[in-house]
């Protein structure tokens, strides 16, 4: 660790003082860094540094900067030099902090300019040759899903653990507000494009669609519904980290009151499939997380652990983010020469790909934006900035989920409190699916319109309400959309084989609209963190509080939180 030097002039009446940067915090107020000043110098024959918020002492102004303190004078004074390590140099510096993701988007523009190349050199590429462009980037996508269900579970538990509970309580509340209203907004934004733009009214392009494996419906909308709230309470929660519930209608030939092709006469069966129960998992995660806080003392052990191992899950993400490179090349190199034609992209599809593409793109940078600088009153361009990593990283791997650690390490370099952080982006990546609930409401009007079916408003009205419930169930995986997409043209009475029409170009809607699914989600944590900023002073203030008050008040100070 090192000790930074301040020469006499900088600190009224002290020679020197001695200040080591790891001992303060980014964030930290006035009163707080005076405080720890205080401590360092603590056999100082001058008086005590004040912050001048609360009592003017001296002739000082206390800045924090850069995770080190610099003392200045009255305002004619001379300015101090800045430490060394704080002048470098503005390009190489930039590069050094950033490089990371500027070697991700390189991957992604890598990625795709090397699989043009191949599918434009003539040589037709079986299944196989693209497996193994792929499987560099399975194994890095295998290394971040290995990491989702213990980070998810112990970021949630350390996070309520470690706040206050009525603290908690507000920060939930207000993190899932945030999340319903901009779900609500999504699908409003996709279905006013797509009644406007109208990209399925010529019946010119309508093309009868042919029934594929992927979308044999065997279930009802009400049924995906129920399962829905069934899966937020898992049977077994060892169970739920690796399988998750689902509804299954059976036809039973032999019996007479089974009529084929009527859902709702079928034998009704309960199956679990892959994947883990991400819901029932976030659910059990934060009741014992609200357990442990009302232990106290008593559950230290275990809060303990828990906190050890998501620090431990964050380092991990630390050496694993660095093959994001290489992963989101290959991973972008294989979808593209996987691609059986690109003639429904600029074709049939051209005018549905664009509005889905717009729709997402006014969101992420209109309505979000609009509701962050409500919120925060700052601009969220420098946050943007901040999250190349994760959104190239997010359009790679077209995995919220997988995801989900590197989107918590940037809301963390961003100096935000981890405790708001490790509770709000695992919720966010498990419920927040805006760009699947705008792609699923302007997909069900598109078939809607190529089939000429008629929209009344009630009609629209179901759509954007089954659109956000079926993004809430859908999981964070590579699209996942689709097999909610059903239950959407279920609503609309559109068969589900029409979901094949719009196959061709989910692959690439989907890496989008995943993006704007993990921008959300961190914009979400630095809303939150803002709105709560007053909550987290004061609880901080109460611990300081107790940490300093004798024994007989601290007595008091307990009965007056009760």
């Amino acid at each position: 660790m090192r000790l930074h030097e301040f020469e006499p002039h900088c600190v009224i009446g002290v020679e020197k003082v001695y200040v080591n940067r790891a001992s303060i915090h980014p964030g930290h107020e006035g009163p707080e860094v005076a405080s720890q000043i205080n401590r360092l110098a603590p056999s100082s024959p001058f008086p005590r540094i004040q912050h001048p918020g609360s009592r003017k002492q001296g002739n000082c102004r206390i800045i924090a900067m850069f995770c080190c303190i610099v003392f200045l004078p009255n305002e004619t004074s001379t300015r101090p030099k800045m430490p060394r390590q704080i002048r470098r140099n503005g390009c190489p510096g930039f590069i050094r902090e950033n490089l990371l993701t500027i070697l991700t988007v390189i991957g992604v523009v890598a990625g795709t300019m090397l699989g043009w190349s191949l599918r434009a050199s003539g040589q037709q590429w079986t299944k196989r040759d693209v497996m193994y462009f792929q499987y560099p980037g399975e194994l890095f996508l295998r290394m971040l899903k290995c990491l989702i269900v213990p980070l998810l579970v112990s970021s949630i538990v350390s996070a309520i653990g470690s706040l206050d509970l009525s603290l908690s309580g507000k920060v939930g509340l207000r993190a899932i507000i945030y999340y319903m209203t901009t779900t609500v907004c999504a699908v409003m934004l996709g279905i006013a494009l797509v009644t406007t733009i109208k990209p399925g009214h010529s019946s010119a392009l309508y093309e009868q669609p042919t029934a594929t494996e992927v979308v044999t419906k065997d279930i009802l909308t009400s049924d995906t519904l129920l399962d829905l709230i069934r899966n937020v309470f898992p049977e077994n929660i060892a169970q739920a980290t690796m399988e998750s519930y689902r509804t299954k209608l059976v036809f039973v030939p032999n019996k007479t009151h089974v009529i084929k092709d009527k859902l709702e006469t079928y034998k009704i069966e309960g199956i679990y499939q892959k994947g883990s129960n991400v819901l029932g998992l976030v659910c059990f995660s934060i009741v014992l997380g609200i357990t442990l806080g009302k232990m106290g003392e008593q559950s230290k052990p275990l809060q303990d652990f828990f906190h050890a191992l998501s620090e431990a899950m964050m380092i991990i993400t630390g050496w694993v983010i660095w093959l994001s490179p290489l992963g989101v090349f290959f991973l972008i190199t294989a979808k593209i020469m996987d691609i059986d034609s690109f003639a429904d992209l600029i074709g049939r599809l051209g005018l549905y790909f664009v509005t889905v593409l717009l729709g997402l793109f006014l969101h992420g940078f209109g309505t979000l934006s609009l509701l962050f600088i409500l919120a925060t009153k700052k601009l969220p361009c420098r946050y943007l900035a901040k999250m190349g990593q994760v959104m190239a990283t997010a359009f790679g791997t077209a995995s919220s989920s997988a995801t989900m650690p590197i989107t918590i390490g940037c809301c963390d370099d961003m100096g935000l409190d981890p405790r708001i952080t490790r509770f709000v982006i695992p919720i966010g990546a498990t419920i927040n699916m805006d760009g699947t609930a705008l792609y699923e409401a302007v997909a069900a009007i598109f078939i809607a319109q190529l089939r000429q079916v008629d929209m009344s408003f009630g009609k629209i009205v179901a759509v954007s309400v089954t659109a956000t419930a079926a993004s809430i169930g859908a999981a964070g995986i590579p699209q996942a959309g689709l097999v909610t997409m059903v239950m959407v043209l279920d609503t609309v009475n559109l068969p589900a084989e029409d979901v094949s029409i719009i196959l061709a170009v989910d692959w690439l809607l989907d890496r989008f609209r995943t993006t704007i699914n993990v921008v959300c989600d961190a914009l979400g944590a630095i809303i939150v963190t803002a709105l709560s900023q007053g909550d987290i002073e004061k609880t901080r203030t109460i611990e300081n509080d107790r940490e300093v008050a004798p024994s007989h008040e601290l007595n008091e100070l307990e009965k007056g939180d009760h």
